[in-house]
């Protein structure tokens, strides 16, 4: 494969990201990007915060994003993903479970979950992800693969990469949540 192709390729997933609410309707990018955006900044006058979670790749980029809204953005943000968190939940309450015990356990009304899965499929992605919606959590999914994946209608804002691969998925999905959080800091600088 061509780099510059690789590149076009990314970019122009980037350009056809769907964005839907909770009913499936459809949401201009950057529509979306503005009320995520307004209630991030209103968590900080709530005392609430973001959560992240993910997979695989899909943790990486949780822990990453978690660590950089809070350092970069000021912004509470926490991601679950210790080893022995992860190691002790799934050995005594089976892998389905490992994120949806923290949330029900750490998340508050009026936090929000971040819930980042490129298959859209991943059972304990799903599982904290209505977990989180039952302790009144508002949400935010990013997903791949196929359009119908079940992670895509759960949140109140959804993202869709139209892509079967792990590399495009991924890296949209950090790409996407950078600009949130870039948007974020540069705001703050400008007051």
């Amino acid at each position: 494969m061509k780099t510059a192709k690789y590149f076009k390729d990314v970019y122009n997933l980037l350009q056809n990201t769907s964005v839907t609410d909770a009913n499936g309707r459809g949401i201009p990018l950057d529509d979306s990007f503005a009320r995520i955006i307004k209630f991030i900044l209103g968590l900080k006058k709530t005392n609430n915060k973001v959560i992240f979670i993910g997979n695989g790749g899909s943790a990486s980029i949780a822990s990453h994003m978690a660590t950089d809204f809070l350092k970069n953005g000021g912004i509470p943000a926490i991601a679950f993903n210790d080893a022995s968190l992860i190691t002790c939940l799934s050995n005594d309450l089976g892998y389905e479970n490992v994120f949806k015990r923290p949330i029900e356990m750490l998340a508050v009304k009026g936090d929000l979950l971040i819930s980042i899965s490129s298959s859209g499929r991943s059972a304990n992605i799903l599982q904290a992800t209505r977990a989180a919606k039952k302790k009144s959590c508002s949400v935010i999914t990013f997903s791949g693969f196929d359009s119908g994946n079940p992670l895509r209608r759960l949140g109140g804002i959804n993202f869709y990469i139209k892509s079967h691969s792990y590399g495009y998925v991924e890296i949209a999905h950090s790409i996407l949540c950078h600009c949130i959080l870039d948007t974020i800091v540069e705001r703050a600088k400008h007051g």
